[in-house]
């Protein structure tokens, strides 16, 4: 899969530039947007939407939703060059939400840089990031790969269902670490993840569904094995937080202690709080709670963690939800390659190392 990442990573930045060139004009405001009213202004677009958009997407992310989705269609028997615009809608989405979640979260640091709100703003960031779910939907108006006309509202109406559930868990996420007091338990947790994360990753696989024009039964049997490979991958993502920050954080691209500063209810924490100590939890909360941590605030939250092996529990978590997505595959008449190349993926959503 890893191959597979490193040979459709620049084909998916050169369409997604078709969609959003990097530099914008009135000849690809009116053709994408339709003619203006009154009057365009390309810089101001230029400043406010591409210069963001580009930045973030320069600074790098693997890609994966987007080749995953290219996978499923070649597996599926169709040639994934006809959708390469579709590749790009749950690729475009994702950057959305992160821009925006970087907002929400006051995050400081994404793939190296300054958040982009740090950047250019949140009036910026926050209009950039919401053109992102909206950008979308002109790829399915403009229709290419020339899809029947139920196939067009099948996307609308996937797309509508899967995108209020990732608000869902956002909103989830957002009440719990504004809590000092960790009340979360694992199964709404797994269900915070499954919308937010996961909604993003079943969009990819209904989206190669619809398009390759199969069952609904094969449609959510891949949206099942994609939501759970994504609860595994968020899973892995809060592992690697806490293992690069031990590391100084490595190249891992977020801030020292991304998680612990920002409060958040990771799955580590949920155990700890089942697991350890009273006073224990309660030094954990304060830490979680606190508008800011010194490097030794957030080496000890990770030892309070560490003592109860909450690593090794969510590791063993996300494992498990990784076998469970691969026999989701059992059922399914995919070609080999790249039926090998979907189980190869649910390995490395848990055992990357960035």
């Amino acid at each position: 899969m890893r191959d597979a990442l490193a040979e459709w990573r620049p084909v998916i930045d050169e369409t997604i530039a078709e969609l959003l060139p990097r530099v914008i004009d009135e000849t690809y405001l009116s053709s994408f947007f339709g003619a203006p009213t009154y009057q365009y202004q390309p810089e101001a677009i230029q400043q406010a939407l591409a210069d963001p958009i580009w930045e973030l997407l320069d600074r790098g992310g693997k890609r994966w939703r987007a080749v995953l989705f290219l996978v499923i269609v070649e597996g599926l028997g169709e040639d994934p060059e006809e959708y390469l615009e579709y590749a790009c809608i749950p690729e475009i989405l994702h950057n959305g939400t992160i821009i925006v979640d970087d907002v929400e979260d006051e995050a400081r640091k994404r793939r190296g840089g300054p958040a982009l709100h740090h950047e250019h703003g949140d009036d910026i960031a926050l209009n950039a990031g919401n053109a992102m779910y909206f950008i979308p939907l002109k790829v399915i108006e403009q229709n290419p790969g020339d899809l029947h006309p139920q196939q067009q509202l099948d996307i609308y109406e996937m797309l509508t269902h899967e995108l209020n559930r990732t608000h869902l868990g956002q909103g989830m996420d957002i009440y719990w670490h504004n809590q000092q007091t960790i009340a979360v338990d694992e199964q709404r947790y797994y269900e915070m993840c499954a919308c937010k994360t996961g909604c993003l990753a079943r969009i990819v696989a209904r989206l190669a569904a619809i398009v390759t024009d199969q069952s609904d039964a094969v449609e959510e049997t891949l949206a099942d094995y994609a939501e759970e490979m994504s609860i595994a991958f968020q899973i892995g993502d809060d592992i690697l937080d806490i293992e690069h920050t031990l590391d100084q954080a490595g190249d891992f691209g977020k801030e020292f202690g991304n998680d612990i500063r920002e409060g958040k209810k990771t799955l580590m924490v949920i155990y700890t709080a089942e697991q350890a100590p009273p006073e224990q939890v309660t030094r954990l909360e304060e830490i979680l709670w606190a508008p800011e941590n010194t490097e030794a605030e957030i080496l000890e939250a990770i030892e309070i963690m560490q003592s109860v092996d909450a690593v090794e529990y969510a590791r063993d978590r996300a494992m498990a939800l990784s076998a469970s997505a691969r026999d989701r595959l059992n059922s399914l008449d995919i070609a080999d390659e790249q039926d090998q190349q979907l189980r190869d993926l649910t390995r490395f959503v848990v055992e990357r190392d960035v």
